[in-house]
């Protein structure tokens, strides 16, 4: 198997709160927000993943339509997740509902999913073994 090395850098901010830099040089705020002590915007760690799986599948899912030469209008991916309250606290299950604009037809928007879900995605690879994985479309309009 042939490999590509990536480094991404995070740098501690104060408390809980941190920057993460990804290996073109973009940057987010991660942390947690605290009640007693809001530190401002930024994504919980957790749900960075949740978004990662998510982006990493809607980028596949776009590019698949727009080769097909598909009309596709809009995107917008709904994670649900079950999370276990037991130390480490993992991810049990994952459902995802692709929600999609455009005259497509379904078989077209299933085919970009599964392609995505079964072959390209890299996020919800790594993810799929450990945990339940489902996922639906529906079709807006």
């Amino acid at each position: 198997m042939e490999t590509e090395t990536k480094e991404v850098k995070l740098e501690w901010l104060r408390s809980r709160m941190f920057v993460g830099t990804d290996h073109l040089g973009k940057s987010i705020a991660i942390g947690y927000q605290q009640e007693e002590k809001p530190y401002g915007e930024a994504i919980n760690p957790s749900d960075l993943l949740l978004l990662a799986a998510a982006s990493c599948s809607a980028y596949d899912v776009v590019q698949i339509l727009e080769k097909g030469k598909q009309p596709l209008e809009d995107l917008k991916v709904d994670v649900t997740a079950e999370q276990s309250q037991e130390k480490p606290f993992p991810y049990v299950s994952l459902h995802f509902n692709y929600r999609i604009w455009g005259d497509i037809p379904p078989e077209k928007i299933q085919r970009a999913i599964q392609l995505s879900e079964e072959k390209y995605c890299s996020v919800t690879a790594t993810l799929k073994p450990g945990l339940t994985f489902t996922s639906e479309f529906t079709l807006e309009g």
